[in-house]
């Protein structure tokens, strides 16, 4: 339901407003969990969720091949499994490197065998740099699809314990919200945007909204408290359209079910708006 609610919270007209053209390609088809078995209590709805991430790299990759910029929206952050697939085998068929940042409260660093809840949506930054299941990491028939040293976490705040071990293991740059609280945003984007676009041909971004202050977006699955607020939030997308290096972009945990209003689909389009070149003059 989650893109849903991104649509009924006005985003098309928000990015024609901006000048571009927009071309909606519907909802990527995706199984009922209440209708299946939930597989492997270490990674549930492994399968289904693995066929899904296929359509999904193979849906950017051909946004990529037609020369538009893929948008995707989610949705839980299994997602970013396929997004990141198709635009890593895009540019690597090209011979082009590719970076990404990941902003979210958590690390999306679990694997089946260190996940608490066996729930895939916190595996998808580990699956991109090549830990995981094959039937995840394998798409396409490589891995990794981006290498750690050109990847940035921001906004962590909430890992699982064994989850650190992989994160530290992995070479993965991580700015913590203590990171954001001492140095501010500006510098932690600056930093980040520099990783990121060191030998590539630009970066892709995976915005999970769960890494905003639950006070600022209350309709995601797992809140933290803590997170960043609002300007905070716009900073980081404007200094990303900034760059002029976006190469595609993730909107991922909006739930309506639990929002308020449709706040947190709401906020998602603005963010996206600046990500996309909205600015204040």
């Amino acid at each position: 339901m989650g893109p849903s609610a991104v649509r009924a919270a006005g985003l098309n007209a928000a990015l024609k407003s901006l000048g571009h053209g927009v071309e909606d390609a519907g909802n990527v088809n995706v199984k009922i969990p209440e209708m299946q078995h939930f597989g492997d209590r270490n990674a549930k709805y492994l399968t289904e969720i693995a066929e899904t991430c296929q359509e999904v790299a193979h849906r950017v990759y051909q946004t990529l091949e037609a020369g538009c910029f893929p948008l995707s929206l989610g949705g839980d952050h299994s997602i970013a499994v396929g997004t990141l697939a198709g635009v890593s085998k895009f540019y690597r068929d090209r011979k082009e490197k590719v970076g990404c940042i990941w902003v979210d409260a958590h690390a999306d660093m679990n694997t089946p065998k260190t996940s608490p809840s066996g729930d895939v949506h916190g595996m998808p930054l580990a699956v991109t740099l090549g830990y995981g299941p094959s039937s995840l990491t394998k798409i396409f028939g490589y891995s990794p699809k981006i290498k750690a040293k050109r990847c940035v976490l921001v906004g962590a705040r909430h890992l699982d314990s064994r989850e650190r071990n992989i994160v530290k293991e992995s070479g993965l740059s991580v700015f913590t919200m203590r990171e954001v609280d001492e140095l501010g945003m500006r510098t932690i984007m600056e930093k980040a945007l520099e990783i990121v676009t060191r030998g590539t041909s630009g970066f892709a971004v995976s915005l999970d909204m769960d890494v905003m202050d639950p006070d600022e977006a209350p309709g995601v699955g797992t809140p933290v408290r803590g997170g960043i607020t609002f300007r905070e939030a716009h900073l980081a997308m404007e200094m990303i359209a900034d760059s002029e290096k976006l190469l595609a972009l993730d909107l991922v945990e909006i739930n309506p079910i639990i929002d308020v209003h449709n706040r947190t689909a709401s906020l998602g389009v603005g963010l996206v708006s600046s990500a996309l070149g909205k600015k204040i003059l």
